[in-house]
């Protein structure tokens, strides 16, 4: 079954009840999943890239990537900014990362680390914070703490399932 594009995806942010600790929970299990996924890989199973796109390794090294940017985001709700920061729409770090030349180990460790520190910063807000917001840059909607987050775990859900997907290609 094919995905759609992750830059074709429309999000609607309409929920007003507090669904923010089953989303830090969602967002907690995403590097053990990581882990169950790719635990029993090969190097080149890890390594395949199929239609030109991002091998598992690079999947992962993407979410890696990109987790400071969540974390900033995260500032820029709490500092009262009008609009989020914007990303690198062309993902030129994943590009040039090279997380093929790294161990999955090294990579699954480094997105852990991460990750912990964004979920301590989520479990320390209040719910005022929650619920705050700031204008998306490219979406150019406004996103609550709330809503950013559930974009992340959707955005780590997306990637988890195209690792899952090179893995059925590869079998």
């Amino acid at each position: 079954m094919k995905q759609i594009k992750w830059f074709e995806r429309k999000f609607i942010f309409d929920n007003n009840q507090n669904i923010f600790p089953s989303i830090i929970e969602r967002l907690s299990g995403t590097p053990i999943r990581l882990e169950e996924k790719v635990n029993e890989l090969t190097e080149k199973t890890l390594n395949f890239s199929h239609d030109n796109s991002w091998s598992i390794k690079e999947n992962i090294g993407h979410l890696t990537d990109l987790e400071p940017l969540w974390q900033g985001r995260l500032e820029d709700i709490i500092n009262n900014q009008i609009e989020l920061r914007a990303t690198d729409l062309l993902n030129t770090k994943t590009d040039l990362a090279n997380h093929n030349d790294k161990s999955i180990q090294e990579i699954l460790r480094e997105f852990r680390e991460l990750r912990t520190l964004t979920i301590e910063s989520l479990q320390s807000i209040n719910e005022e914070t929650v619920f705050k917001s700031a204008l998306h840059p490219r979406l150019k909607t406004p996103m609550r703490t709330m809503d950013l987050f559930l974009f992340v775990a959707e955005h780590d859900d997306h990637h988890l399932a195209r690792i899952t997907q090179l893995i059925t290609l590869t079998k």
